[in-house]
C-alpha cells in the first residue's frame, strides 16, 4: 500500500482497548425517541452558538457554498452535534481505537481500511501519531472525519501545506463541504421539510426507501407544517415518520436519504442533524404530531427484535435500536396483521406479538 515503515511503527507495542468495545456495545442513547433525542442534543445554547458562528465565519461559509453548494446551516449543524463546535473532540488514541475495532469481530471490515488510512495520514504529514486523538470509533477533528474521509475529502483551505481538521476553521468548514459533496450533495435542493399528515392515508408508503413526487403526497393529504398546501410538482421525496403516524412528520429529499444517511446510518441521529440544520436556516421548532405517541424503551425494543427474529425477520443487530432493518420488519408485521403500516412499534404491538 506504499505505507512507510516509519508510519507502520505507530503500531509497535499496540494493545487492545476494552473501553472502545464497551462504547461500541452500549449506545443506548439511540433508543430514545426522536423528540427526546433532538431535545437532548439541540439546546438553546447550541442553537445560539451555531447562529453566532455562521455570522462570525460568513466569508468562509460563502466560499464553501460557492464551491460545493452546501449551505452554512448544514455544516454548522454537524459541527455542533459532533463536537459542540470543537469543544470536545474526544480523548481516545485514534490508531489504538482503530486497531481494536479492526481486531474485534463485530465490524472489522469497516475499520481495517480506516487504520491503513490513518497510517497514510501520518505518512502525508498532516498529523503526528501523538496529535491523532479523537472519538472512540476513530473519528478525528471538529467535525469528526474517519481517516479515509480525511484523505479523500480533506481540503487545505488556509494554504499552509497540510489539512488541519482540529484547529484550522477554513480547513474544517471547506473539508466538510467537500465530504458532503462526495457523498452526493445536490446544490440548491432541500434536505428535510416538516409536514402535517392526515388521519388516514396509505401508511405503507411512508418509508425512506420509497419516493414519490410532492404532487402525490399532496393528493394523499400531506400538507406543510403551517397547514398550507404542498407544491404540486414532481420533486421527489420520502415521507419520514420517525415516531410513527401520530408523531412528527417530514418530507425527506435525496439530500437526506442519499447524503445524511451516508454520514451516519442511525436514522434518529441523521434526522436530528437534518432538523437542526433546518432550525439554523430559519425553520420553527418541530411540532409534536397528531397525538400521543406510545414508545418502547430499550429493553422492550430488544425483546421485540428477538421475537421478530424468531418469526423469521431480519432486524439487523439485536441492539435495542430501531434501525432501518428493524423498522422494515415492523412494517411487514403490521401489514400482515392488517394494522397501519407506519413502521413504528407500540406496546400494543409488542403485547400482540408476545401472544403469537
Amino acid at each position: 500500500m506504499g505505507i512507510s515503515r516509519r508510519a507502520i511503527a505507530a503500531l509497535d507495542g499496540m494493545t487492545y482497548d476494552p473501553s472502545v468495545i464497551k462504547r461500541d456495545r452500549s449506545q443506548s442513547v439511540f433508543s430514545l425517541t426522536f423528540l427526546e433525542f433532538q431535545a437532548r442534543l439541540i439546546s438553546a445554547g447550541r442553537m445560539n452558538k451555531g447562529a453566532s458562528l455562521i455570522k462570525q465565519h460568513s466569508a468562509i461559509f460563502k466560499k464553501v457554498e460557492q464551491r460545493y453548494g452546501v449551505p452554512a446551516a448544514v455544516i454548522t449543524a454537524f459541527w455542533g452535534l459532533e463536537t459542540d463546535f470543537g469543544g470536545y473532540m474526544g480523548d481516545f488514541h485514534t490508531i489504538r481505537s482503530l486497531a481494536t475495532l479492526s481486531y474485534d469481530c463485530r465490524r472489522p471490515e469497516k475499520f481495517r481500511p480506516q487504520i491503513f488510512a490513518a497510517l497514510q495520514i501520518l505518512d502525508r504529514g498532516d498529523m503526528t501519531a501523538d496529535d491523532m486523538v479523537g472519538a472512540w470509533a476513530g473519528e478525528i477533528g471538529q467535525v469528526q472525519f474517519l481517516p479515509a474521509d480525511f484523505l479523500e475529502s480533506g481540503v487545505d483551505a488556509d494554504g499552509d501545506g497540510r489539512v488541519d481538521l482540529k484547529r484550522s476553521i477554513p480547513d474544517i468548514l471547506m473539508s466538510t463541504g467537500s465530504l458532503l459533496t462526495n457523498h452526493g450533495w445536490q446544490a440548491n435542493q432541500p434536505w428535510l421539510q416538516e409536514v402535517q399528515v392526515p388521519e388516514k392515508m396509505p401508511w405503507e408508503e411512508a418509508d425512506i426507501a420509497i419516493k414519490h413526487p410532492r404532487a402525490q403526497w399532496a393528493k394523499w393529504g400531506v400538507k406543510l407544517a403551517s397547514g398550507k398546501s404542498l407544491k404540486g410538482d414532481n420533486a421527489r421525496a420520502s415521507l419520514l415518520l420517525p415516531m410513527g403516524r401520530h408523531g412528527p412528520a417530514f418530507l425527506a429529499y435525496p439530500n437526506f436519504t442519499d447524503v445524511y444517511l451516508k454520514w451516519n446510518e442511525s436514522l434518529i441521529y441523521s434526522t436530528t442533524a437534518a432538523y437542526f440544520a433546518t432550525r439554523l436556516a430559519g425553520a420553527p421548532p418541530v411540532g409534536k404530531g397528531n397525538g400521543p405517541v406510545n414508545a418502547l424503551d430499550y429493553n422492550q425494543i430488544m425483546e421485540l427484535q428477538k421475537i421478530l427474529v424468531r418469526m423469521g425477520y431480519d432486524v439487523g443487530k439485536i441492539d435495542g435500536k430501531l434501525g432501518a432493518a428493524s423498522r422494515a420488519a415492523v412494517k411487514s408485521v403490521q401489514i400482515k396483521l392488517g394494522l397501519p403500516a407506519d413502521s413504528w412499534p407500540t406496546p400494543d404491538l409488542l403485547a400482540r406479538l408476545r401472544k403469537s
